[in-house]
């Protein structure tokens, strides 16, 4: 890692825990690319980065850079990341990898083609307990996994002047709080159980069918009552629940929404095997749940001296000391910049890689069939 050296794309809320991420860990910045060579400079200024890029090319030229972060609204996504390799960058990028299949299969093929690295930042997996109840499943601790349930839940899009470039199909998507959410949700908990989704049957809802668009800029999580606004319609998903099969013959059962007064972040799940449950809650990310039939339940703290040897690494610091979000992004940082380090790209890597965003791009499109379609629906990984 003290090799590489790092650009960011975009400073809003996820770009500063990028950002913060890379500088925990010693790795050089050289510089940001805003949405203008004018927020790039002001941005770099602020943060105290040497460096605001003027465009996307100029970055891309840039032959001191090893890694770019992208960090921007979905339809930029395919754009940067394409470019970026194609200049010999390693990538990692935000999730949803793309706006669709074709372009998440197309960046697949264009990372291995170049041979670089892509990786997307499915950083909810590295919360120490959700590695811990991964080794856990594998180990058996809980027998065969016969059921995964739970829900990732907001309310920052509660009211109709609740406003974000998300709600707008043309910059997030088709999807939105599926595609935003629900993929952290689904891929979590695939990676745990070690399965892969099957079939699915997905119950979609837009409960705030005209929302007020405001005619200024608003940052992403805040709220402005001095703009003017427009009356917009909505089509993407307010909400979402959707029926899982996977592969060997575990159901499941997903609820997502982003307008759940009082839930700012919550995402919760259970995992029941033949012999035990597991369960995690991300508002109390530093306790994972046992439940047993035979003997009393448990509550396993974030403690490196309880947790199993293949999720003890993830725990950066000692038991009572609490450890939450933007730890997370650390710790897939880690892994990410230890495998480009390495030199081995024919290695499985321990990230979500781009292959990783592409089955969660393909994914969405089964959840977006049986959506309009009303019906069970088989996912199609190639």
């Amino acid at each position: 890692m003290d090799r590489l050296r790092a650009a960011v794309i975009g400073l809003g809320f996820v770009g500063k825990a990028h950002l913060e991420g890379l500088r925990r860990l010693g790795i050089p910045v050289a510089g940001i690319l805003g949405s203008s060579p004018e927020s790039s400079t002001e941005a770099a200024r602020a943060t105290g980065l040497d460096r605001g890029y003027s465009s996307l090319e100029e970055l891309a030229a840039d032959r001191a850079v090893d890694v770019v972060h992208i960090c921007t609204p979905n339809y930029l996504h395919f754009r940067q990341a394409n470019r970026l390799l194609h200049s010999g960058k390693h990538v990692l990028c935000e999730k949803p990898l793309a706006m669709n299949s074709k372009e998440s299969l197309d960046l697949v093929l264009a990372a291995q083609k170049q041979k670089k690295v892509g990786g997307v930042a499915y950083n909810l997996r590295y919360y120490p307990l959700c590695q811990q109840a991964r080794a856990m499943v594998a180990s058996g601790a809980i027998g065969e996994p016969r059921l995964v349930h739970g829900s990732f839940l907001q309310d920052w899009l509660l009211y109709p002047a609740d406003w974000n470039w998300r709600l707008e199909p043309d910059l997030g998507g088709e999807l939105r709080a599926v595609s935003d959410i629900g993929t952290h949700w689904l891929d979590l908990t695939t990676w745990i159980t070690g399965q892969k989704v099957t079939e699915l049957c997905a119950d979609l809802a837009t409960v705030v069918p005209v929302r007020r668009r405001p005619r200024g800029r608003v940052e992403t999580f805040q709220q402005r009552s001095d703009v003017e606004f427009d009356e917009v319609k909505i089509t993407t998903d307010d909400c979402a629940s959707i029926l899982l099969r996977f592969e060997k013959g575990m159901r499941g059962v997903m609820t997502v929404s982003q307008v759940s007064a009082g839930r700012k972040a919550r995402l919760w799940f259970e995992v029941d095997g033949s012999e035990g449950s597991l369960a995690f809650n991300s508002e109390s990310p530093n306790v994972l749940w046992v439940g047993h039939r035979k003997q009393a339940n448990e509550e396993l703290p974030k403690d490196p001296a309880l947790m199993s040897p293949e999720a003890r690494g993830y725990a950066a610091y000692p038991g009572g000391h609490a450890e939450g979000y933007p730890d997370t992004f650390v710790q897939l940082f880690k892994d990410f910049y230890g495998y480009v380090g390495a030199g081995d790209f024919s290695a499985a890597p321990r990230f979500p890689s781009f292959e990783t965003g592409h089955e969660e791009m393909l994914l969405c499109d089964a959840i977006a069939a049986s959506g309009r379609e009303r019906r069970w629906v088989v996912v199609k990984y190639k």
